[in-house]
């Protein structure tokens, strides 16, 4: 068995979010397929999750935000808010399902039986805040995942590192008033959706316990390394997490066209280095790493390559 896993459903393929949406099915086809001709296939447990039990979604999501989403999707809405959320009849199953696989993704991790895992799913997640669709995101997948490591295996400190180019503010959101989860987000700003100042750092018992640290559009692989050097390992080390999870965003590559940070694929493995150094450090190298955005196809197929090779123990 190998000691690190891929998380990935055909029916993520079924999210249909209409014409010309970034956020689309070829993302994952392109992703599997370059994968699959990769060396890193072979060394990856691959595993196909199944839905969440509604009682993990609500650990972040009320009941009524829950129900609302089903209610939508399958009446056949396209749109769950005022831009760019688009859904199908069949999208509140299949977030079930991506949700799912982060929640599998930990069992096998605090059980041991992986190192690290991946979770290649859609729709994403950071942007969902407790009771807000936004972004593409339904479910916040890595925010439940963080709960149920607590509530599941009695884990108190989960760290989560978001390096997508936009700003996790769902997940802010979710955590601002907790310290027992280290929330770190580096991402262009001023951009969208408009939060991830550097003053925000949490509220009451959570202050402090939240990091950001907003790039300027056109930073690349330097002002990255210096970021994690300076700050974000720093953090990270000292608030000695038992879990580390990653919201692994690919959309700061230079040739993606939603953003104008420049990344390259390479830059990718460097940082995975960085946080998988503090992961073995603290906590005997186990990881659970969340797809968020990358929208350049081929851009994200490459840097996800990089990062898997990077996890692999």
């Amino acid at each position: 068995m190998n000691k690190n896993g891929l998380y990935y459903h055909p029916s993520f393929l079924n999210h249909n979010t209409g014409h010309g949406h970034p956020e689309r099915p070829e993302r994952l086809r392109t992703l599997m397929s370059h994968l699959l001709n990769s060396p890193v296939w072979k060394k990856l447990d691959h595993l196909q999750p199944s839905p969440a039990n509604r009682e993990w979604i609500h650990l972040v999501h009320p009941e009524e935000y829950v129900g609302m989403i089903e209610t939508r999707c399958r009446r056949g809405d396209q749109i769950l808010d005022s831009g760019d959320t688009h859904v199908c009849r069949e999208s509140f199953d299949i977030a079930l399902i991506a949700a799912g696989g982060v929640i599998e993704a930990v069992d096998q991790v605090l059980g041991g039986k992986l190192v690290s895992a991946f979770c290649a799913g859609r729709p994403p997640g950071h942007h969902a805040g407790t009771s807000t669709v936004m972004g593409f995101c339904l479910f916040n997948n890595i925010a439940i995942g963080a709960r149920y490591a607590q509530k599941n295996h009695g884990i108190r400190r989960v760290a989560i590192v978001d390096w997508d180019v936009h700003h996790g503010n769902g997940t802010q959101e979710i955590f601002y008033e907790d310290d027992s989860v280290l929330f770190v987000s580096l991402h262009q700003y001023p951009f969208y959706p408009g939060t991830g100042a550097k003053g925000e750092r949490g509220r009451e018992k959570g202050e402090g316990f939240t990091v950001n640290i907003p790039m300027n559009a056109g930073s690349g692989e330097r002002e990255y390394v210096e970021a994690f050097d300076v700050e974000v390992i720093p953090t990270l080390n000292a608030f000695r997490p038992e879990l580390l999870m990653i919201s692994a965003g690919f959309d700061a590559h230079r040739d993606d066209p939603l953003a104008q940070i420049e990344l390259t694929d390479c830059s990718y493995g460097i940082l995975t280095e960085k946080v998988r150094g503090v992961a073995e450090k603290h906590c005997g190298g186990r990881i659970v790493s969340v797809l968020e955005g990358g929208y350049d196809l081929q851009a994200l197929a490459r840097s996800v390559e990089k990062h898997l090779e990077a996890l692999l123990s």
